[in-house]
Formats: C-alpha cells, sequence, structure tokens
C-alpha cells in the first residue's frame, strides 16, 4: 500500500470542474472543452492518464477518447451507490487485455474498445 501511495501522491493530477477556482496536490484545473483538453494531455510524454469518478470516465467514454479501461472487482456487494457509466447513450464493446487475480479475491481486468462507439 505504502508505495502506492508514494506513487500516487507523486503523480501529476488533473480536475476538471466548471466550479472550483483552485486546485491544490500537485493538481492542476482542467477548464473549457474536455475533447480538447484530454487530447492535448494524450500529445504529452509519459505512461498515460488514469481517471477515477463516475461522471468524467462517462463523459470521455461517450467522446470515444478512452483507449483502454481497467476494472477492480472486489469481493464485496454494497448494494448502493452510483453505477459506473449509467446513461451512456451507446454501447461500447470491449476486449479482454489482460486479467489478474490477488489474494484478496479481488479481481483486476484491463480492457480495449474493439471500435467506436456503436449505433
Amino acid at each position: 500500500m505504502e508505495p502506492f501511495a508514494r506513487t500516487n501522491d507523486a503523480a501529476k493530477k488533473y480536475v476538471v470542474s466548471s466550479t472550483l477556482e483552485r486546485v491544490d496536490w500537485n493538481a492542476e484545473l482542467v477548464r473549457g472543452n474536455l475533447g480538447k483538453a484530454v487530447q492535448r494531455l494524450k500529445q504529452e510524454p509519459g505512461k498515460g492518464l488514469f481517471v477515477g469518478g463516475v461522471k468524467l470516465p462517462q463523459a470521455l467514454a461517450e467522446l470515444g477518447l478512452i483507449d483502454e479501461y481497467e476494472f477492480v472487482v472486489h469481493p464485496r456487494l454494497a448494494g448502493h451507490g452510483p453505477t459506473l457509466f449509467a446513461g451512456l447513450s451507446k454501447q461500447v464493446d470491449l476486449k479482454l487485455v489482460s486479467r489478474l487475480e490477488f489474494g484478496s479475491g479481488a479481481v483486476a481486468m484491463r480492457y480495449e474498445p474493439r471500435g467506436s462507439l456503436l449505433d
């Protein structure tokens, strides 16, 4: 857990918001056209962008800007909370690229889109 925390703490963060005036914790505020901003960030050197939350991944999926999806399924049923990609206007077909099982019972699965958003 500590190596993850150190890596996460040191990583550059981007916060997408139309209401915040400023951000901290090694973060940059992203405003304006989301598609253009993400395309610009994808051109920068590095190991890619990781996205969290519920609304941002859906918006990026709608724009066709997600190159890879990684889901970690934990062995716990919550029964409530936000649903990832709820309200997505079109289906996105995915191809399983890799799968990793952890001792805790969690499973990490990595997918790539099979193509663009389908009608």
